[in-house]
């Protein structure tokens, strides 16, 4: 066996001697007496067997000690590997709990410092604990008597590992034909097994196991296991070259073809043409692209019709296209997210006020970003009315994160393509939006945003909610396929942010697949601080005036949001405030020099008068008729409810544009005012002799829901009892024919709307208790609220305590 370890002919006469007889010194056994308590050496990477000679270096300050220790005293220490070879300062539980009682043989000093010292093992031993640790380790060592078996079973054993050993040697480059001969020429079954193994190039443990052995029949069966296996490892490895051999031969050979095919070329004088050069560019532009190994082998090919087909063909354009969008779209270009939580949050409150849950969650996604990097993006959905900033906050995200900005409008959209792409068989067929946009963009990992998905239609081209199902689930998206690229593209990079401005309408597998965020509307507090920190500034900018030429006063602002705009967002405000500027910037234009400062009083000169005004009080001075809170797209709103009666037969008439629900919670609020009459100091015969009919203005506007039954019973108990509803009181809750309040949705919007309305006094179930809490604090210390749960807790606080006698 030859070592490579010094250039020193002393250890090389050793190493020599040591591979005439096999790595075995039967001839010049060492025979000496082992104490119970050694030095032990601990062993990097490194297990030494019995008989076994090893040049071992040493440079560890505390085995230089040990060394020199054990040169003074009889030579003999413990080999123990290490668990662990990275382990720079081995303890005790880092090394194995069996070695091999060693001989020091010889000491070499090295230039560095270190020593390369010459063992040779002479038995096994179990360290069974260590007595010393400082300055080096010692142990209490127990040594093990070598024996030799014989039988049927170990001849079987030893005959099987040479042949195996034989067909390691012939694969193995590590190995030679020497090593068979000293494996031939050994006769003990023990020292066999002992020799094949620190000569194979196998695993650190998987040697310290058959150490560990010491019957020598379960260290035959354990040797057996392990030549099996590597020899099962090295016939794979040998296949994998072969085929990999094979295909570097077919590649030398396709170039060894084309140059002799360029000598031709270059001898009759037509030298590389344009077409070969334009192959040759596409060639080198498909390695650039990085593209996965899939993509790349379909691009090949297609590069290789390419250059058999002539340029006249039609086919040629087509192929020509479909190979610069694989070149082009980018399969591993990136841009580096801005993990910054503080400037972040910085950006997102330049650009938006309020709106602190979105933040949040912004925020704690650069936090878990941070914390891994490798995480998947999330498909958010931000559902809110009009106005309220869904789009430009996806913007802003994008600042925020550092990344590129990709808006996609799906409102009309009713094409399947539109998403997936047209397949390659179409004329002028193209990918997908969403591939579209990333290339546009370069950048695998932008903020993709998603508009208006609530307004996805569907027709014979297809279903585009239902395409959207795979590019929306984080499980599926990592292998995204349009029709037009036919390879996976990864989108689970991309952060996909959705808007609608009802999550009704969007399919249920498509809204289980995003994370809904609800935008409310704004207060009018909020509407103030957004116009003068974002609006105001951003429309004198755009109308080419200073705050020096304009500003506007708090009060006029707020005359603007009451009595011109009736909204959940801000988007009608910004006209507002922009129609004021166009006047202003003509005056200025005309000649007036003197700062405008916009009071109240002006309002009206530059944008007529008031659109919106609150008629609460008027409309509920009469008996019958209740306001209430509705919810609707764009955001909340009141709405009034009125109840007459006329001579009839006792018959229910219901106008308004109302739904089948609407029209359900009416029949229901009767006929519990039907079975409490009495109770309520109603003439039976009232029902009999009076038909009744109930509006809800707004007629050409659609109404339905559950919510309305409070505001529908109070209406006619009012009409009924001929007591006012007060008027500063809006109510909402569902009602059941034993005269419980349920919960209702919207609670936010609603009160919001109220609010804004000049309600003083709202009606809620007592079950949306908890909904209140959303509410923004200047809103719910403004308002009175009175939470209920049955039908005599809202007439308590509705309804006047006076009434007139009854018409009969």
């Amino acid at each position: 066996m030859i070592y490579d370890f010094s250039p020193s002919s002393e250890i090389e006469s050793l190493v020599d001697a040591n591979a005439e007889h096999g790595g075995q010194q039967d001839e010049h056994k060492v025979d000496l007496s082992i104490p119970q308590v050694l030095p032990v050496l601990p062993l990097r990477n490194t297990v030494v067997f019995p008989q076994q000679i090893i040049p071992i270096s040493v440079g560890r300050e505390k085995s230089i000690k040990l060394i020199e220790e054990a040169l003074s005293d009889n030579k003999l220490i413990a080999l123990v590997a290490q668990r662990d070879g990275k382990v720079e300062n081995p303890q005790a539980d880092d090394l194995f709990r069996w070695g091999t009682v060693g001989s020091i043989m010889k000491v070499f000093k090295m230039p560095d410092g270190t020593q390369s010292v010459m063992v040779q093992g002479i038995s096994r031993a179990a360290i069974l604990e260590f007595t010393q640790v400082e300055p080096f380790f010692k142990g209490l060592v127990q040594a093990t008597q070598e024996s030799e078996s014989n039988g049927v079973d170990i001849d079987a054993l030893v005959g099987n590992i040479r042949t195996l050993f034989e067909k390691i040697v012939a694969l193995a480059p590590y190995l030679t034909p020497e090593h068979v001969m000293l494996v031939g020429n050994t006769d003990s079954p023990a020292r066999l097994a002992d020799l094949i193994v620190w000569n194979l190039n196998i695993a650190t443990s998987e040697k310290q196991s058959i150490l560990e052995l010491v019957e020598v029949k379960e260290r035959l069966e354990r040797l057996t296991y392990l030549l099996t296996k590597e020899l099962q490892i090295l016939e794979l490895g040998s296949k994998i070259q072969s085929e990999v051999q094979g295909e570097i031969n077919k590649t030398q050979r396709e170039y060894y073809l084309r140059e002799q095919l360029k000598a031709i070329r270059k001898e009759l004088g037509e030298g590389e043409d344009e077409r070969t050069a334009e192959i040759n560019e596409l060639r080198e532009n498909i390695k650039k692209a990085e593209m996965p190994e899939d993509a790349e082998k379909v691009a090949l090919k297609e590069l290789d019709r390419l250059s058999k087909m002539p340029p006249a063909a039609a086919e040629y354009t087509v192929a020509r296209t479909y190979l610069d969008w694989l070149i082009e779209v980018p399969w591993r270009s990136s841009t580096d997210d801005s993990l910054d939580i503080a400037q972040a949050r910085q950006v997102l409150d330049e650009d938006h006020y309020g709106l602190e849950k979105i933040k949040k969650r912004i925020l704690e996604y650069l936090a878990v970003r941070k914390l891994k990097p490798d995480m998947k993006g999330p498909i958010l959905c931000f559902v809110g009315p009009p106005g309220v900033g869904k789009t430009s906050l996806g913007k802003s995200i994008a600042r925020a994160l550092g990344r590129k900005f990709i808006r996609m409008s799906l409102g009309g959209v009713r094409d399947e393509a539109e998403i997936r792409g047209h397949r390659r068989t179409y004329i002028g067929a193209l990918p997908g939006r969403i591939i579209q946009g990333i290339k546009k963009v370069g950048s695998n990992n932008p903020v993709f945003m998603l508009d208006e998905i609530d307004k996805v239609g569907q027709d014979f081209r297809g279903d585009p909610s239902s395409a959207l199902l795979e590019v929306l689930d984080p499980e599926q998206n990592f292998d995204f396929s349009d029709h037009y690229l036919e390879v996976p593209f990864d989108l689970s990079k991309v952060m996909f942010i959705a808007t609608a401005n009802l999550a009704d309408p969007i399919i249920p597998a498509l809204r289980d697949r995003m994370e809904i965020i609800e935008l409310p509307g704004y207060t009018d507090q909020e509407k103030l601080s957004i116009a003068n920190r974002y609006l105001i500034p951003k429309q004198l900018a755009g109308h080419g005036l200073t705050s020096e030429q304009l500003q506007f006063e708090d009060e006029a602002t707020m005359d603007i949001i009451h009595s011109y705009t009736k909204e959940a967002g801000v988007r009608n405000l910004e006209r507002e405030i922009a129609s004021i500027c166009r006047g202003v910037a003509r005056e200025v234009v005309e000649g007036r020099e003197e700062q405008a400062v916009l009071t109240p009083a002006q309002v009206g000169d530059y944008l007529g008068a008031g659109r919106f005004f609150s008629d609460v009080a008027d409309r509920t001075s009469r008996s019958g008729v209740a306001t209430g809170l509705a919810w609707t797209a764009a955001g909340g709103d009141i709405l009034f409810v009125e109840a007459t009666r006329m001579p009839g037969t006792g018959q229910l008439m219901l106008t308004g544009s109302l739904g089948d629900v609407m029209k359900e919670s009416a029949k229901a609020a009767l006929s519990y005012i039907r079975s409490k009459s009495t109770d309520l100091g109603i003439e039976s015969e009232l029902f009999k002799n009076y038909d009744i009919h109930v509006h809800v203005p707004a007629g050409a506007i659609p109404k339905d829901g559950p919510s309305a039954g409070v505001t529908l019973l109070m209406a006619l108990l009012s009409l009924l009892t001929d007591r006012k509803v007060r008027s500063d009181v809006a109510m909402t809750g569902e009602l059941t024919l034993r005269g419980l309040v349920l919960p209702v949705g919207g609670i936010k919007e609603k009160v919001l709307a109220a609010h804004r309305a000049g309600i003083k006094h709202v009606v809620l179930p007592e079950k949306n208790r908890q909904d209140f809490d959303e509410i923004p604090e200047i809103v719910r210390d403004e308002l009175k609220t009175t939470f209920v749960r049955e039908v005599e807790d809202v007439v308590k606080v509705t309804l006047s305590r006076s009434a007139r006698k009854n018409v009969s």
